[in-house]
């Protein structure tokens, strides 16, 4: 209940536009993003909307060039998977043609390798014997990661990773 009393800043079109672009450059943004600090910062949908459409006319919001790092650092870095990446940019609103072109960026050699390696980091940590057991446990771990079942089945299987 402490953000009762928080007033949102208000700032004049020009401020927010200059804020706006400095948001942009310190890290690619959705377009979702930009327009909820705006609103954030107390501008009404007109000035939103163009401020918006000069970003990306000047190219400080490119939504493909926002889908492809947001893919590339969560596959990266957090290790995600396919369908935890997909439901994060859905989240951003990210439309889906730039949601499948983003995933198509990831590597599939790559891919697998990750999945293989989470895996293999998983099952080093696991003291469950029983190899039905650790199969489930090690499943629902990738699955939690965002990797498809199918992919970590035939991980499993192939790779006896119990």
């Amino acid at each position: 209940m402490k953000n009762e009393n928080i007033k949102p800043k208000i700032f004049s079109r020009e401020q927010a536009k200059l804020k706006a672009e400095s948001y942009c450059a310190y890290q690619e943004r959705s377009q979702y993003e930009v327009r909820n600090k705006l609103y954030e910062w107390g501008l009404h949908q007109k000035d939103v909307e163009e401020i918006i459409s000069e970003l990306i006319d000047q190219n400080f919001l490119n939504e493909e060039r926002f889908s492809i790092a947001y893919t590339m650092g969560k596959f990266r870095i957090k290790g995600w998977g396919k369908l935890k990446i997909k439901q994060g940019l859905k989240l951003k609103q990210v439309p889906d043609k730039m949601i499948q072109k983003a995933l198509k960026s990831i590597d599939e050699g790559d891919y697998l390798m990750s999945l293989r390696q989470i895996l293999e980091k998983k099952s080093n940590l696991l003291s469950e014997k029983d190899p039905f057991k650790r199969r489930y446990l090690l499943s629902r771990y990738a699955m939690s990661k965002g990797y498809e079942q199918d992919l970590i089945s035939e991980l499993l299987i192939n790779k006896s990773l119990e």
